[in-house]
């Protein structure tokens, strides 16, 4: 009999989650907003420790609405990690805007600090600031804020946090999503909590808080009759989604928990094999540990990365590359590129484990075996 498949992150819902999206179907608040929808905020905007929440559709809407909030115009630039998800990229073109590319730091993998206020520096000098600078929280752990924060600062340049894969990971103390003009959480599927896609903008200003509102349902005005006097957008999350959320949030220590002791077994179990090296946890802050990834030395290890991925697919396990940097995809070639080569080498060698936190001792043992008999 074939062992189940192994999936690289998939949700982990519980009866928890189900009485509370049956509680909400059952009030009939199924329409876009709803008691639920007020309470995912309020729980989440605590978590963080933010005064505002906008539960919205999807990670990516609310990228767009935050940088609508920035002010991110048609012919802006804004500064984007090339090691990244399309999305970090995606929401400035949405906007007609430019995104320009910015090297990684090969001891944390998020984007290189010293890259930015560099390029703001240059930028600067030449009258050509960009309007925001987008900083990605990857893999769960936080990119270096303090650094970001005082260059952004300088020059009075936005900064966006892209939390979408950090939810429940800290830098010096502070929660993910915290940071800059506005923060972005994911709860699409595969993330450290779900709602089967969603996401949500968080910020302390009530004012961006008000427009992301007022941009995502369609930019109706408060009058009776269908009033619109600027182009709005369909993006509000809806009551019964949230209520999902709601039981996730409850367990977010116990999810981030079991991810925390995957990551665990697989540097135990794994560790001593030569040419395999795991994503460094920077001494800043605390990751949520949403994906276990690391760096494969083909010559060392005896098999290239992407011959692990094959041999795990054949034993019935999910494994995925490293994402592909933004400055490397086609529809983004035209774009300006500052380093690179870290960037490239980590999505050349870059391997993420199945990382789920419903994952077995004995998905876990799978996992490991599956890497080891490629190692031999």
């Amino acid at each position: 009999m074939t062992d189940a498949r192994i999936y690289l992150s998939p949700p982990d819902v519980s009866d928890v989650e189900r009485k509370l999206l049956l509680d909400a179907f059952d009030s009939n608040w199924v329409a876009p907003v709803g008691p639920d929808l007020d309470a995912f905020e309020a729980q989440v905007a605590e978590l963080i420790g933010v005064r505002h929440a906008v539960a919205l559709s999807s990670g990516t809407a609310a990228l767009h609405l935050a940088l609508m909030a920035a002010g991110v115009r048609r012919g802006d630039t804004v500064l984007v990690p090339s090691f990244t998800f399309a999305a970090s990229a995606n929401a400035v073109m949405y906007l007609d805007a430019r995104p320009v590319f910015l090297d990684s730091t090969p001891d944390t993998w998020n984007v290189d600090p010293r890259l930015v206020a560099e390029e703001l520096r240059l930028r600067a000098a030449r009258g050509q600031l960009p309007r925001a600078v987008i900083a990605v929280d990857m893999y769960g752990q936080c990119a270096d804020y303090e650094p970001l924060l005082v260059a952004c600062d300088r020059y009075g340049v936005a900064l966006i946090e892209d939390a979408a894969e950090a939810l429940g990971a800290s830098y010096r103390g502070r929660a993910a999503g915290s940071f800059g003009l506005a923060g972005v959480l994911s709860f699409n599927g595969n993330k450290i909590i779900t709602t089967g896609g969603g996401g949500m903008l968080v910020t302390d200003d009530g004012r961006i808080a008000t427009q992301a509102r007022y941009l995502a349902t369609q930019a109706r005005e408060p009058v009776p009759h269908y009033e619109h006097r600027a182009v709005g957008h369909n993006y509000r999350l809806s009551n019964l989604l949230a209520a999902v959320g709601r039981g996730q949030v409850q367990r977010l220590d116990e999810l981030i928990a079991a991810r925390r002791r995957t990551a665990r077994y697989y540097r135990t179990a794994l560790g001593d094999l030569p040419g395999l090296t795991f994503m460094p946890v920077a001494d800043y802050g605390t990751p949520n540990w949403w994906l276990t990834c690391l760096l494969v030395d083909a010559g060392t290890f005896g098999a290239d990365r992407d011959r692990i991925i094959e041999h795990l697919g054949r034993q019935n396990i999910e494994a995925r590359p490293a994402w592909k940097p933004m400055h490397l995809q086609p529809v983004f070639r035209d774009c300006v590129m500052r380093g690179g080569a870290v960037s490239a080498d980590l999505f050349r060698r870059g391997l993420c484990l199945p990382s789920g936190s419903a994952l077995s001792d004995h998905d876990r043992e799978r996992v490991v075996a599956a890497v080891r008999a490629v190692a031999r």
